[in-house]
């Protein structure tokens, strides 16, 4: 682009009028980043393929305006939770920009439920989610840990893209399921996600679901270009583990700590009942970043009484 706009300004006695080329959407940005001189140039990196066609921008148009408060509070909590599951995912090798579908899965919340008896951040249903080593028991539903979900999310969208070696359709494979998509793709002949879209070959849910995922990463990479504005930047997701034996009660540790016992809970959404059962031998709990030797002193102190 600079030595074409070199070359203009050399020859500008004899100009050309060229046909006008649509901008593509590196273009677009860089332009909006020019009027807005708080926007970072690091705002413009993807790892996932972006495209830019009339349903991301319907999306993008429905954040903006009619999901408007409710997209504002997504973007404040991709503050805290984004870097630990951007970080598995780079660790995975997975491109990090995956991890803006838990903001449509769920918008991050450990306690999701949706229609299908999907559960957690990334909304495992249960065969699913104990396929790839999620536990689903009377007193543990790991599908509502973030961080453990996220393991098996990684594991599961390896897998997709090793068959459909796409990551819109390793998305789309995810909202639908992979038997689904592989039908249609051989009914078809084609693995283009848009081109199966325009066909009608996928649910109205998974035609929507790469757009949104899109236009999520957009906005949230760069809210003030998009009038999102006055992000409260929340602290990302800390913790110690502690491996606590059966019998721990959590409320008991809580108090122990001097936290609340929702702060507990929170940090361990998986716990279904507040304690570990006194049948299992031990399970990691978390605790508030640098409590670890505190939690330590109590299960020292308590453990005797438990067995």
């Amino acid at each position: 682009m600079l030595s074409i706009l070199l070359f203009s300004f050399i020859v500008q006695s004899a100009p050309v009028t060229a046909p006008t080329k649509p901008l593509s959407l590196k273009e677009k940005l860089q332009a909006r980043m020019a009027e807005s001189p708080k926007a970072s140039a690091s705002t413009l990196f993807f790892d996932f393929p972006v495209t830019y066609n009339a349903r991301v921008s319907h999306w993008i148009n429905h954040f903006q305006n009619k999901g408007r408060n409710w997209f504002h509070r997504w973007i404040e909590k991709s503050t805290k939770y984004m870097p630990p599951i951007q970080r598995e995912l780079k660790a995975a090798g997975l491109p990090q920009d995956l991890a803006f579908m838990v903001m449509i899965e769920s918008g991050f919340e450990p306690n999701a439920i949706s229609h299908a008896d999907a559960v957690g951040p990334w909304q495992f249903i249960q065969p699913t989610g104990e396929r790839y080593g999620l536990q689903v028991k009377w007193w543990v539903d790991e599908r509502r840990d973030l961080m453990k979900a996220t393991g098996a999310a990684i594991r599961y969208m390896r897998d997709l893209y090793a068959e459909f070696g796409s990551w819109y359709l390793v998305a789309a494979s995810y909202n639908m399921g992979e038997n689904g998509l592989r039908r249609q793709i051989q009914k078809h002949k084609t693995r283009d996600f848009w081109e199966l879209s325009k066909l009608g070959a996928l649910p109205q849910e998974t035609m929507d679901y790469v757009p949104k995922i899109l236009a999520v990463m957009m906005i949230t990479k760069s809210p003030s270009l998009y009038g999102f504005r006055d992000i409260a930047e929340l602290e990302p997701l800390s913790y110690d583990v502690v491996m606590v034996p059966g019998g721990t009660d959590l409320n008991k540790l809580a108090d122990h700590l001097g936290i609340t016992h929702k702060s507990m809970k929170d940090l361990n959404a998986e716990l279904l009942v507040g304690y570990i059962p006194e049948t299992v031998r031990s399970y990691p709990v978390r605790v508030p970043f640098g409590a670890a030797k505190a939690a330590g002193t109590f299960i020292a102190k308590n453990e005797s009484s438990w067995r």
